[in-house]
């Protein structure tokens, strides 16, 4: 399997290329955790009205406890504090409610400022790879030497524009035709580099 060009310069982008695609990703991730860590800040109000709703419950209940103690008047007095006391369970639920709902929000924030930028990276980017490889793999096949450039140059006519044949020879087909080595050879090489790969050394 041929995962680069065997072309300096074409290897080196496709190296470049791929190295982006890694930064890129860990920037993409690093911004969703940014994005996460700031919105859950969000939650700080929650957790004061969590924290104020239980330590006002505790109060009113020790109050509650004390007064019930209290001859005469301490059931009197202890049932209101006590029902107070109970009322502050909603503060409580409120606060758990609204850090709830803040993580949820900062977790999906997250996940699509991460995920989606590198799941487009990786559409553009991994197609065309795949598409390298398996053009390049198969053509290393068939590149042994000197007899298997007619191959490449055949390809060459059919899928090379007509003015980079034209480059080569004004009727490439007939030096086809004709056995003329030099332009199967060229040929050849034109097909061979867009595949990334080097056409075999001269006899």
């Amino acid at each position: 399997m041929r995962l680069y060009s065997a072309l300096p310069l074409r290897a080196a982008g496709q190296a470049a290329g791929d190295v982006l695609l890694v930064v890129w990703i860990y920037l993409a991730v690093r911004a969703g955790q940014a994005v996460h860590e700031a919105v859950l800040r969000l939650a700080e109000p929650g957790r004061r009205l969590e924290e104020a709703g239980r330590t006002l419950g505790s109060g009113l209940g020790t109050a509650a406890a004390r007064a019930s103690d209290l001859p005469l008047v301490g059931d009197q007095l202890g049932a209101p504090l006590r029902d107070a006391s109970g009322a502050t369970g909603s503060l409580v639920r409120a606060g758990q409610a609204q850090q709830e709902a803040v993580a949820q929000l900062a977790l999906v924030l997250a996940v699509v400022i991460a995920v989606v930028p590198a799941l487009l990276a990786i559409a553009v980017w991994l197609p065309r790879r795949v598409r390298f490889v398996r053009r390049a793999t198969a053509a290393q096949r068939f590149v042994d030497g000197e007899a298997d450039l007619d191959l490449f140059a055949v390809r060459a006519m059919a899928h090379q524009p007509l003015h980079v044949l034209a480059r080569i020879s004004d009727d490439p087909a007939g030096a086809w035709r004709a056995g003329d080595r030099t332009v199967i050879r060229d040929l050849a090489t034109l097909e061979l580099r867009s595949a990334g790969l080097r056409p075999p050394p001269r006899p």
